[in-house]
């Protein structure tokens, strides 16, 4: 489909496309003047002569000195605005505002007024270190830097806080220190707002003039810029000034035009909706395998696991805030951390990162108490939701980050990534960046890298979570592989009851911060505390207040069941779906529990089908059928039906 018709054209409005072209009309006539006034023929001679020339050379010489300058000073105090939360960030930043919106000469006097022979800080400087600054060349880059530092803070502040912090965090927990964190992931990944922003702080250094001359004078081969000898030629030479302004102004158009539009910059990002996982995924990677020289596939089926840090560290956690709970765990636990949206499963896991002021663990891996620890000396590992791949790194890269982190030699580091990688099975994969895999290679990608940095707690928050069907039960039984022989504790947290019973060892469910529930998959299978885990498990989960022929349900109605708990006490009925009969007629005989309701929704589940049926009586309820069942029964949307549990077939579990 060709853009002109995913687009829809808007005839503007007369009032305002009027307007807007005298707008467009008053900016482009004084460049049309200088064009047109120009003496083309003389251009070459006026640009060469001995004055342009030296003002040319001063002017390059003040503008870069002032573009390093300001990347001295002004990229930390932009992570400092984007990144830290302080009193005062709003004076702050409106003081790295105020030379943009200053008149040039008041600048120059502030300036003076600063930095000047009598100003604050001017006789200090003139006594300990002999440097005068009003006019001198130093003067000129000091006046410079003021009034175009800003460009930079601004641009680069704004590519800071369009970059997800994940990134930065992810590297934290992978061992990285906040310094090797700002030059290896934070600053690759916000380059085109620092080229932005450096481009456009060279080029307004270069055109300084007010500033300039109020502050460092007007002294030829010493503060005399290009601007100022503009101002100097139209008093004697018309035409040459011109001449001058002509550059001065492609100089600057090339800037705007090669910046085309990004004066805020973009950082680099994955793509913004990653490939979906399907099954061409796993069978991609299982072609890839195939491909291989024989040699090849065996070294990689017999990768063994990763070397990790001789030891048990078993885990102690006493969370407060949001989240209040003790976690004890032995040595080799996985314990899956369970719950509905909202419920602290990812405040926890940052808690224990020390990465959220929402939370604070008390931590203690082994004998080691890593409470007072930053993030990157815990030894900490974690793969977030979206995996955060850094965007600059191939998959190797990526995966040897790490270890490189904590000092690995480079050889070394880049073998055991490729191990990780193949035992993933993406290790074809290691060349590629974030951007050129799918989904699924991606979260595997993220998920070797975890491994690969040798924690002793492993944080994983819905690793699988973007991995097709096929692709996950490989990588869960790799994961679990390595799990068994792990000498630390790892928490996954997941919505998937088979990543929970297959993966874990218990089963943490979290209510509000809370612990609701904490036992062996079994336990939690069998007798389920929360409605919400009931559900995610497949069951019906009513609950009520006991009594004395079974459970008065917090809905409404009455649930007859075979077991009695003391009257009064509230109570969870778990009923499985096998267990709900669907009938077109009210059925007769022995079941005790009956009601009246109509089909709200039928989706498969394997080979058999699950009917939602909604009734006045009861809550809803789910039965499971078969497809030959719900065809004779003529089940659709909307069919009246009657459902029925037996009192036996109900599992009361008191609260």
């Amino acid at each position: 489909m060709s853009r002109d018709h995913t687009r829809t054209r808007t005839r503007p409005p007369v009032t305002l496309a009027l307007p807007a072209l005298l707008a467009v009309a008053f900016l482009l006539l004084p460049l049309i003047g200088i064009l047109s006034r120009t003496q083309w023929g003389e251009v070459g001679a006026h640009l060469t002569s001995p004055g342009v020339v030296q003002a040319l050379r001063l002017s390059l010489f003040v503008s870069l000195w002032a573009l390093g300058l300001s990347l001295l000073l002004g990229v930390p105090l932009a992570w400092l605005l984007a990144r830290v939360p302080f009193k005062g960030k709003a004076f702050v930043r409106s003081l790295v505002l105020l030379p943009m919106v200053l008149p040039p000469t008041v600048g120059g006097v502030a300036l003076l007024l600063g930095f000047g022979r009598r100003g604050l800080l001017g006789p200090w400087l003139e006594g300990t270190f002999g440097i005068t600054l009003p006019f001198h060349t130093s003067g000129a880059v000091v006046a410079a830097t003021f009034v175009a530092m800003p460009f930079l803070v601004i641009s680069l502040e704004g590519a800071l806080g369009g970059l997800k912090q994940s990134y930065e965090e992810t590297a934290a927990s992978l061992g990285a220190s906040p310094v090797r964190v700002f030059f290896t992931v934070t600053l690759p990944m916000v380059a085109p707002g620092l080229i932005a922003g450096a481009a456009l702080t060279w080029a307004r250094a270069l055109g300084e003039f007010g500033a300039t001359i109020t502050f460092a004078g007007n002294l030829p081969g010493t503060t005399q810029t290009l601007p100022l000898q503009v101002y100097l030629l139209l008093q004697d030479a018309p035409e040459a000034a011109t001449s001058v302004s002509l550059l001065l102004l492609v100089i600057a158009m090339a800037v705007l035009i090669a910046l085309r539009g990004r004066w805020t910059g973009t950082p680099v990002a994955a793509r913004s909706a990653a490939a979906p996982a399907t099954a061409a995924d796993g069978a991609e990677a299982a072609a890839a395998e195939a491909e291989r020289a024989p040699g090849e596939a065996l070294a990689a089926a017999e990768v063994p696991a990763g070397p990790q840090d001789s030891g048990h560290w078993p885990l102690h956690a006493t969370v407060t805030g949001f989240n209040e709970l003790t976690l004890d765990a032995d040595p080799g636990t996985t314990i899956a951390v369970v719950g509905e949206n909202g419920a602290g499963k990812t405040t926890l896991l940052r808690a224990l990162l020390g990465l959220t002021p929402r939370a604070h663990a008390e931590l203690r891996l082994g004998d080691t108490d890593v409470t007072a620890l930053p993030p990157h000396k815990r030894q900490v590992a974690w793969v977030p939701q979206d995996g955060a791949l850094f965007p600059h790194l191939n998959a190797l890269a990526n995966t040897a980050y790490g270890l490189r982190a904590r000092r690995v030699p480079r050889a070394e580091a880049r073998r055991e990534a490729q191990l990780w990688l193949d035992r993933l099975g993406v290790g074809h994969l290691s060349a590629r960046k974030p951007a050129q895999l799918s989904g699924g290679q991606a979260q595997r990608v993220a998920l070797a890298r975890a491994l690969a940095a040798r924690p002793r707690l492993l944080l994983l928050d819905e690793p699988l979570a973007a991995l097709d069907q096929t692709t996950r039960a490989r990588v869960r039984h790799t994961l679990r592989t390595h799990l068994a022989g792990f000498g630390g504790v790892c928490l996954i947290v997941t919505h998937d009851p088979v990543e929970a019973v297959s993966l874990a060892d218990r089963v943490l469910v979290l209510a509000d911060g809370r612990t609701l529930q904490d036992a062996p998959p079994a336990e939690v299978t069998r007798h389920p505390r929360s409605p919400w885990v009931a559900r995610m498990l497949g069951r019906n989960a009513w609950p009520g207040t006991a009594s004395a022929d079974g459970l008065a349900l917090a809905s409404g109605g009455r649930l007859v069941t075979a077991e009695a708990l003391p009257e009064g006490s509230r109570a969870l009925a778990i009923i499985g779906p096998e267990a709900v009969s669907v009938h077109r007629d009210r059925p007769a005989g022995s079941p005790r529990n009956v009601w009246q309701g109509s089909v709200r929704e039928i989706t498969a589940v394997g080979s058999r089908l699950r009917v939602l049926v909604g009734s006045a009586e009861a809550p809803d309820l789910v039965a499971e059928i078969t497809p030959e069942a719900a065809a004779e029964l003529g089940l659709v949307d909307g069919t009246k039906v009657w459902t029925s549990v037996k009192a036996t077939e109900v599992t009361l579990v008191e609260l």
